[in-house]
């Protein structure tokens, strides 16, 4: 993913993920691409997460909103917009991983084959990081971005560009799998 700061960030507080894509072609089914971010307690960072939050579900908190969701792409500018409060989650919450799934109902769909595709995540006016998911064409999902809290409460931001194959539930249940980062 390219980041015009260092990463990691630190002292990450409030983020906005931005995702844009382009409509379909006239006639073929519709792109369906989604935000999802999961939430990991300090007791199991990595695996399942304590709760997703997506297009049909939020928060129990509040923390973590989908400002925006589309379902085809139409539009001017990002199509789907999550905004995560890190400074307010619970102090339980250790990590916090964002992800992208295309949706698969009308046959198997990567990023290679969605026109359009980019994601912006921001802290404020900074842009923490940009990508247009072109080094995960062959995936139908991706991890776009990591955020881990500190013992002294203190969330950094970590780029990623981790691309998955298969069906957004299965990523949704895989995407906070894997080792920390360094």
């Amino acid at each position: 993913m390219s980041t015009p700061n260092s990463t990691p960030d630190k002292d990450i507080d409030k983020v906005e993920v931005r995702l844009k894509w382009d409509p379909s072609e006239l006639g073929e089914p519709p792109n369906d691409l989604d935000i999802i971010a999961g939430t990991y307690v300090a007791d199991a960072p990595f695996g399942d997460p304590a709760y997703l939050v997506h297009f049909d579900s939020r928060s129990p908190d509040g923390t973590i909103t989908l400002n925006r969701d589309s379902r085809n792409g139409q539009g001017f500018g990002f199509d789907e917009v999550m905004t995560l409060e890190l400074g307010r989650l619970a102090e339980r919450y250790v990590r916090v991983v964002v992800g992208v799934a295309i949706q698969q109902r009308d046959g198997r769909k990567t990023f290679g084959a969605v026109a359009g595709t980019g994601v912006q995540i921001r802290e404020g006016y900074t842009e923490l990081a940009e990508d247009d998911f072109s080094r995960v064409a062959s995936d139908t999902a991706a991890v776009v971005a990591e955020f881990t809290r500190d013992g002294a409460g203190i969330w950094t931001f970590h780029s990623v560009l981790q691309g998955f194959d298969g069906e957004p539930s299965a990523f949704a249940a895989e995407m906070g799998a894997g080792t920390p980062p360094v």
